[in-house]
């Protein structure tokens, strides 16, 4: 298709009119147990119209691959954004469609045709063997999750941009049971735009044999005790952590209103942006796209804007938030590139993106031996948080003890819950680049229609005070 050919010859009614086409890939592989558990490929390809008509935005799609289907879609966009305007709540220009022009690439060491089918299903099923650590260990997951997306926009401003990701989650997973005791350990399932470097069979076996022990240590773990302890946390919780209780309060549209119907509303106000301490003078967090490996490293967002760099929160102080062009000239509050949209048959909506907090000067080894009564806290199990993103509890797999400055005993069933702005206030030390890991998830859900969008999380360990942690099942 030739997008710049099929927007010239658009006749309708509109100020201004974009077309977006998305093409994405999704590839499953899993072994369990020693067997082939899944292998399954699927492809979407389509093309979102959006037009803006007297202030008023509107949408049409099409997964029809003519010029005639993309004329149409068109024609319905602006007779809707006509009918729309009766309705209308702010009247937007053209300033918050920028022109766009550029090409980003994920650029994976290994493409995905570097790795045959044969040789990554080797590979998953290796590992689902490794992870079998003794007969103790019932259940063994390995499985790979490839996606290949490709996105191009052209619009009537003159933007042009491409945008090649491909991104790979890996999960490897076993699950240990002792008579009525049954415990998981997992790698966390990391996600970030690599390439098919990722399978090295060495590595993962090295990791898996290390998931497999642990699984087997938290069969005879004691329980986490109750109380108010020192955490502290390692970042494949801790990404969890920024993304549901910093994260989801500052986009925008939620700060708006436009959300609570389905995903919830914000604690945060708009009077909070440069006066809210929203955690200690040690937190700082940032918008930031530019990450290489990152999950949500882009040029630009979905309607153009160019993405930079930002400080969400300063020295502890809330500045910022996350909110398309659209929102921040409704709230008049800064905002950040990330207007996103999960497919090619959906509107640009805030979305998150990638959203990290910058390293400290803590290293490990320093910041446990400071702590004389505490628990270290690793890998989310399952979390809970309220509607308006501030009371939180969380459950972990794998704790263990902190005693006199040394790491004991393992505890199993780890839990602990809080409220947003007190916990981030109680943030003591934040860990050095050597802490630093670079995560994300390919599944976090918003909009009405639902949108399933990939989010990055870069973050160091931490360490917490006067969290308030218990045992059992969460």
């Amino acid at each position: 298709m030739n997008l710049r050919q099929c927007l010239d010859n658009l006749s309708i009614r509109a100020d201004w009119v974009g077309i977006r086409e998305i093409s994405e890939k999704i590839s499953n592989r899993s072994a369990r147990n020693g067997r082939i558990d899944r292998n399954s490929a699927s492809l979407d390809h389509g093309f979102m119209v959006e037009v803006l008509v007297d202030g008023q935005f509107a949408y049409a799609c099409t997964s029809t691959h003519t010029e005639e289907a993309i004329h149409e879609a068109a024609v319905r966009a602006s007779k809707l954004a006509c009918k729309a305007k009766a309705y209308q709540l702010h009247s937007f220009k053209q300033s918050v469609r920028p022109k766009a022009e550029g090409h980003f690439s994920s650029s994976p060491r290994n493409k995905t045709t570097d790795l045959s089918l044969k040789d990554l299903t080797d590979v998953l099923l290796k590992n689902s063997e490794v992870l079998k650590a003794s007969d103790k260990i019932v259940n063994t997951v390995a499985s790979g999750m490839i996606i290949e997306r490709s996105s191009r926009m052209v619009s009537s401003n003159g933007s042009d941009s491409c945008q090649d990701i491909t991104s790979i989650q890996v999960m490897l997973s076993a699950t240990a049971q002792d008579g009525a005791e049954t415990q998981t350990r997992s790698n966390g399932s990391p996600y970030r735009q690599l390439g098919m470097e990722v399978f090295n069979a060495h590595a993962l076996e090295e990791i898996s044999r290390h998931v497999g022990r642990e699984a087997l240590e938290l069969l005879s773990a004691e329980e986490c005790p109750t109380g108010h302890y020192d955490v502290v946390i390692t970042p494949d919780q801790l990404y969890l952590q920024v993304h549901e209780s910093i994260g989801h309060p500052l986009e925008l549209d939620r700060i708006l209103g436009d959300e609570r119907n389905y995903a919830g509303w914000s604690f945060v106000k708009p009077s909070d942006f440069g006066t809210l301490r929203y955690g200690s003078k040690l937190l700082n967090v940032t918008f930031d796209p530019c990450v290489q490996t990152e999950a949500a490293s882009y040029n630009f967002d979905d309607v153009g804007n160019k993405a930079t760099r930002e400080y969400l929160i300063k020295d502890g102080v809330l500045l910022r938030g996350l909110g398309s062009l659209e929102s921040q000239e409704r709230l008049g509050i800064p905002g950040v590139a990330n207007s996103r949209v999960s497919s090619w048959n959906r509107p640009p909506i805030d979305r998150m993106a990638n959203i990290n907090i910058e390293p400290g000067d803590t290293s490990f080894d320093q910041m446990i031996g400071q702590i004389e009564n505490g628990i270290l806290m690793k890998t989310n199990r399952s979390w809970s948080i309220d509607d308006y993103r501030n009371k939180f509890q969380f459950g972990c797999e794998y704790a263990r003890r902190i005693q006199n400055g040394q790491l004991t005993t393992v505890l199993k069933n780890p839990n602990y819950r809080g409220i947003s702005v007190p916990f981030w206030t109680n943030l003591k030390a934040v860990g050095d680049q050597s802490t630093f890991e670079i995560t994300g998830s390919p599944y976090c859900g918003k909009g009405e229609p639902n949108q399933i969008i990939r989010v990055g999380h870069a973050v160091p360990t931490c360490w917490f005070g006067d969290v308030e942690v218990f045992g059992g099942g969460a």
